[in-house]
């Protein structure tokens, strides 16, 4: 049965790549890096009830187990090439596995992505993706690199992925909101299960930006991650995170707030630019239509501090997810 479900994945994934000398159905891999490239390689795991919750689709599974790992070469300006997949079930579910495979097979095909190997094995529901991606040597954008009197930017908009999850886990994805308020409430459930990598806001961010990282455990969260590695401060207004207008409907300003700054799961990429730059960048990102939206400044100093619309410091409670906290 393991190697039944093996050939479905094969099968529903296949991408062919002359990089790819062998891929699945040997004991490894065998991957020729072309010339003039680096390997950049990132490794996520997606746990049921902590990365997404119970009774998620299996292909809305399946295409989030790829996307935060892209989002991961998004942030390095990072072209995908290759992933591996490492699949715990707690049973052989052939609905499941066609269902992940349809997902994960959505979002790979598009940048030409080719699952090369990986494992099944039996326990409860996780799934463990690592990706390969290439960048020029010497160009991968970075968290260091942040300086002094550079702009904040953000891609897209902040807080719908924590928003959705909170209408799931408060009422389900089909009660509690009103007819004409359903298509908020559709398009927050649809950020939080189908996240957009914005890998090519990457490659456009490889030679402008001078640090980067994307949104994954709050914006509070990760910026403060990119400003410890830069060895420098941020200030950011609250009044300028950008927020849809599907967060709006269903919430005011104030409660929308909590879930831009510390919610996470929008996969949005965080970066700082030099100030004579930023006109460049947004103007760039707007091309390729996700935008970009100044919220902020590196400061010397450490940590992250959030100016209210009064112009008064914020104190805020979460900042962010922390696993064990």
């Amino acid at each position: 049965m393991e190697f039944d479900l093996i050939e479905m994945i094969r099968q529903r994934t296949a991408q062919p790549r002359d990089d790819v000398r062998l891929g699945i159905g040997d004991d490894a891999a065998v991957l020729a890096v072309p010339p003039g490239q680096e390997l950049a390689v990132a490794l996520d795991t997606l746990v049921e009830g902590v990365h997404f919750p119970h009774g998620s689709a299996a292909a809305d599974i399946g295409w989030k187990a790829l996307a935060v790992n892209l989002s991961d070469l998004a942030a390095m300006g990072a072209t995908p090439a290759w992933a591996l997949l490492a699949l715990t079930l707690p049973a052989p579910d052939a609905d499941f596995v066609q269902g992940f495979a349809a997902g994960f097979a959505e979002l790979a095909q598009p940048h030409r992505l080719a699952l090369v190997g990986g494992d099944t094995t039996r326990g409860p529901l996780s799934i463990s993706v690592v990706v390969h991606g290439f960048v020029p040597p010497g160009r991968a954008l970075t968290r260091a690199g942040a300086r002094v009197g550079d702009a904040v930017l953000v891609t897209g908009t902040l807080g719908d992925a924590a928003a959705g999850l909170a209408l799931v886990l408060a009422q389900g994805q089909a009660a509690g909101v009103a007819d004409e308020l359903r298509p908020a409430r559709d398009y927050l459930i649809a950020r939080l299960n189908r996240p957009t990598p914005r890998l090519a806001a990457g490659l456009a961010l490889r030679e402008r930006a001078s640090a980067c990282i994307d949104i994954s455990d709050g914006l509070l969260a990760d910026l403060g991650h990119l400003c410890t590695a830069s060895g420098v401060g941020a200030e950011i207004d609250a009044a300028r995170l950008p927020l849809s207008s599907a967060l709006l409907a269903l919430h005011d300003d104030a409660s929308a707030l909590p879930f831009a700054l510390g919610g996470g799961d929008d996969y949005e990429l965080c970066f700082s630019v030099p100030p004579e730059r930023v006109v460049e960048v947004q103007a760039g990102l707007a091309r390729l239509g996700c935008g970009a939206t100044r919220i902020g400044r590196i400061v010397a100093g450490s940590g992250v501090r959030v100016r209210g619309a009064d112009g008064a410091w914020l104190t805020i409670a979460q900042h962010g997810w922390e696993h064990f906290a």
